[in-house]
C-alpha cells in the first residue's frame, strides 16, 4: 500500500496554496493532492453561471507568494481559474494532483500512527486504498454534488426551465427570455446584472427575494494597486496593495459591527445615486438583521444598481405562494411571468466533502468536536482543514493555516513526534462556529463543530490576530498533545526468543 507523509484533499484555491507551503517549508515530506473532479480549480471550475466572479479583491484572494497581475481587482471566474492553474504549473504542483480520486473514508490507527484512506477512482469508482501520516482537507465547506433547492408548491407544473446555478447548463439560451432569479445572496446579485446585459441579454430579469440583503459597491479596478505596480517592483507593489485592502476590509467590518446605523446610512448614501432618487430603497435594501449577521454582498461598479435603474432588471420583495405553468404566484397575489427560473437559493454545507472519519474504530461526530485555531478538530489526530474567513478573503486564512501546518510538521520532525492531537478543556463554554443567520449555516448547525470562549478554541475572524497566532505563535501549545511513534509490536516468536536469551 502506497504511503504518503501528507495527503491533501482538493485541488482548488486552498489546495494549491497548501501544496506550495509544503514544498517550500517541508521539502522532505512526500505529498499528493487527490481531487474528485476532472480538473483543478475547485469552486472556480465548478460554477459556470453567467457573470461568475469573486466578491473579494484579488490582492487578498490571490496567493501571498504569487502576485495577481491582472488590472481588474474584482476578477471573473475564468480569470481566477487560470490564475490557479498557472500557479500550479509554475511551481510543479500540477504533477502532484491525482484527478477523479474521491476520498470517501479515512481511518486513524493510533497503534500505527497513520491514516488509512479509501478512495474511489475514475468514472467507474474503482476502489483504492493508501495511507498517510497527515490528512489535510482543502475541500471547502459545501457539497459539490448538489446545491440547496427548496420544495415549493406545484413546482412540477412550471413548463419552463427551472435550474440551480451550481449546475448551469452549457446550452442554456436565455436571449430574449423572461428570467426570474430567486434569492438575494452573492450568486443572485451576480446573475441578475450579467443576464440583463450584453449580446445574450434576457428580455427582462427579475430578482425575487424573500427579504432584503445588505449590498455594497466595490470598484472593479484598484487604481492605487495599478499605480503602485507601474512604479514599484511587482512583489512590493502586491504586498502594499494586499495590506491596504486587508486594512480596509477590517476597518469596514469593525464599523459595521460597532456602529451599524452609521454603516447602514453609508450603504444607502452610496447606492441611491446609482439607483435613482425615486427608487424604493427601504423596501428592497433594508434588511431586518444587522450588517454582517449575514455575509455582505459586493457588486462591482454597482452593476446591479445600474441594471435596476435602467430597468433591464427589477427587484420584487415577496414570498412564493406556488408555481404554475407560466411562472410564480406570490403571497401578495401578484404573478411573475417566466420562461426560466433560477433558484439561487444557496449551498448545502458539507465538511470534508462528506468523508467519513474514524478514530481507532469510532466514527467522528463533527457536531460534538471543537475547532482548534480554526484548523484542527478536538480529539482528531494528525488532521487539519483549510477554512477561510467569512468577513474577508478566503485565502488570507487558508494561507496562515498552511504555514501553521508546516510549522507543526517541522516541530514533530525535530522532536521525533508521530502524532499531534488537539485536546479541549472540558471547562470551555461552547458556541456555534459561525454566528451567521444565513440559511445554509442554520440548516447545518447541528453537524458543524463548535468554538470555545477563549483562545486557541475561539474564532476571531481577524487577520491580524490570526497572523500572530498562526504565523508567529508558539507551536508547542498546551492544548496540543504530541506523541512519539509507537514501538513495533512483538510477535509471539520474538517473545519466546527473548525469553530463551
Amino acid at each position: 500500500m502506497e504511503h504518503l507523509d501528507v495527503l491533501i484533499i482538493g485541488a482548488g484555491l486552498s489546495g494549491i496554496s497548501a501544496a506550495w507551503h509544503l514544498q517550500t517549508s517541508c521539502a522532505e515530506r512526500s505529498y499528493a493532492i487527490v481531487e474528485g473532479r476532472e480538473r483543478m480549480g475547485g469552486t472556480w471550475d465548478l460554477f459556470r453561471y453567467p457573470g461568475i466572479r469573486s466578491d473579494s479583491d484579488m490582492y487578498t484572494l490571490g496567493y501571498r507568494f504569487r502576485p495577481w497581475r491582472n488590472a481588474k481587482a474584482i476578477a471573473d471566474g475564468p480569470s481566477i481559474k487560470a490564475y490557479i492553474e498557472e500557479t500550479a504549473r509554475e511551481f510543479g504542483i500540477d504533477r502532484a494532483i491525482r484527478y477523479q480520486h474521491r476520498l470517501v473514508r479515512a481511518e486513524w490507527s493510533t497503534a500505527d500512527a497513520r491514516w488509512t484512506v479509501d478512495l474511489e477512482v475514475g468514472a467507474d469508482r474503482t476502489p483504492l486504498r493508501l495511507s498517510c501520516g497527515f490528512l489535510y482537507s482543502c475541500a471547502g465547506y459545501y457539497d459539490y454534488a448538489q446545491g440547496y433547492m427548496p420544495e415549493w408548491p406545484d413546482m412540477s407544473t412550471f413548463t419552463g426551465a427551472l435550474l440551480h446555478p451550481q449546475h448551469w447548463p452549457e446550452d442554456l439560451d436565455y436571449r430574449g427570455k423572461r428570467v426570474v432569479v430567486i434569492g438575494s445572496g452573492a450568486t443572485a446579485v451576480t446573475l441578475v446584472p450579467a443576464m440583463a446585459s450584453g449580446d445574450q441579454a434576457a428580455a427582462h430579469v427579475t430578482m425575487l427575494q424573500r427579504s432584503p440583503t445588505y449590498i455594497a459597491t466595490l470598484p472593479s479596478v484598484d487604481v492605487v494597486a495599478n499605480t503602485l505596480r507601474r512604479w514599484l517592483p511587482s512583489k512590493l507593489a502586491y504586498a502594499i496593495s494586499r495590506w491596504k485592502n486587508v486594512a480596509r476590509s477590517m476597518f469596514y467590518y469593525s464599523i459595521a459591527r460597532s456602529r451599524p446605523e452609521t454603516f447602514k446610512k453609508a450603504l444607502r448614501t452610496e447606492a441611491l445615486p446609482q439607483l435613482g432618487a425615486d427608487f424604493p430603497f427601504d423596501e428592497h435594501f433594508s434588511p431586518r438583521y444587522q450588517p454582517w449577521d449575514e455575509r455582505l454582498c459586493m457588486v462591482p461598479d454597482g452593476d446591479l444598481f445600474v441594471a435596476l435603474r435602467e430597468q433591464r432588471a427589477s427587484i420584487v420583495t415577496d414570498q412564493i405562494a406556488r408555481f404554475d405553468a407560466t411562472g410564480i404566484v406570490l403571497h401578495s397575489g401578484a404573478h411573475l411571468d417566466a420562461d426560466i427560473i433560477v433558484a439561487a437559493t444557496g449551498l448545502r454545507m458539507s465538511l470534508l466533502s462528506g468523508v467519513t472519519l474514524v478514530i481507532d474504530g469510532d466514527a467522528v461526530e463533527f457536531g460534538k468536536a471543537m475547532i482548534y485555531k480554526g484548523m484542527m478538530l478536538s480529539d482528531v489526530p494528525n488532521m487539519a482543514a483549510a477554512v477561510g474567513y467569512t468577513n474577508a478573503s478566503w485565502t488570507l486564512k487558508c494561507d496562515l493555516i498552511a504555514q501553521h501546518v508546516c510549522r507543526i510538521l517541522n516541530h514533530m520532525r525535530d522532536h521525533g513526534y508521530a502524532q499531534v492531537t488537539p485536546r479541549r478543556d472540558p471547562a470551555l463554554v461552547e458556541s456555534p462556529v459561525f454566528d451567521f443567520t444565513s440559511g445554509y449555516v442554520q440548516r447545518a448547525q447541528s453537524r458543524l463543530p463548535k468554538q470555545g470562549d477563549r483562545a486557541p478554541w475561539r474564532l476571531y475572524q481577524n487577520y491580524v490576530k490570526d497572523l500572530f497566532s498562526l504565523r508567529h505563535g508558539r507551536v508547542d501549545d498546551p492544548a496540543l498533545e504530541f506523541r512519539v511513534a509507537p514501538k513495533p509490536s512483538r510477535s509471539g516468536a520474538d517473545v519466546e526468543l527473548a525469553a530463551l536469551a
